[in-house]
């Protein structure tokens, strides 16, 4: 129960209430014990802000109603909730609306399908395939950018689809967030972070 706590996230905002990292939660509670950001919980539609100490006070009052899809932590002499939202006391800086390409957020993007034969495949089973290939002055963009299988990237070879009688089983486009982040909101336990991310384009990158 306890590792289970331990991997799931938290959702960091700065001090304007603006989403703009997502951390574990050693880092989510180091932040608290330092005083450098406060809990942010939301409860029948109204937010409560709390420091470390009102937020072990809250979890002990809490502790005999557990609910599902939370997470907690118990040490030597207090169980304590994991919260979800973290704001930053000391931080203004607006996240970039950019979403990073790199290898992690491709698969994500494409959910571990290859996108010519669009069967699911474990990650070391996938590569990264350029619809336009590089040799053909394709350049490395989300639009150009596909996780394909091994077998049906060798097929490919340096051809384009048309060329090798291959179709893409969807077109690739920019994700308007992060595609890590996506699969996140599809959690319960992380409902609450659509609060602060459902009319935005984030970012924010997982840790």
């Amino acid at each position: 129960m306890a590792d289970t706590a331990l991997s799931s996230s938290v959702l960091v905002l700065n001090r304007q209430y603006m989403a703009v990292h997502v951390v574990d939660v050693r880092r989510a509670f180091a932040l608290l014990i330092r005083e450098l950001a406060e809990v942010i919980h939301i409860e029948d539609g109204q937010y409560g802000n709390y420091d470390f100490d009102s937020w072990r006070e809250i979890s002990e009052l809490k502790s005999e109603f557990k609910e599902p899809h939370q997470d907690w932590i118990q040490s030597v002499n207090f169980e304590i909730q994991v919260p979800r939202v973290l704001r930053l006391l000391y931080y203004d800086r607006v996240p970039k609306q950019r979403v990073r390409l790199n290898r992690r957020n491709l698969f994500a993007r494409d959910g571990n399908r290859c996108q010519y034969c669009g069967d699911y495949f474990p990650t070391s089973e996938l590569s990264i395939d350029h619809v336009v290939p590089s040799c053909r002055g394709g350049e490395t963009t989300w639009e150009n950018v596909v996780c394909a299988c091994v077998k049906c990237n060798v097929r490919k070879g340096g051809r384009t689809p048309q060329q090798a009688g291959m179709k893409l089983y969807r077109k690739p486009v920019r994700p308007r967030r992060s595609p890590l982040l996506a699969i996140k909101l599809g959690n319960p336990k992380y409902a609450s972070w659509k609060t602060f991310l459902d009319a935005a384009y984030w970012s924010v990158d997982l840790k």
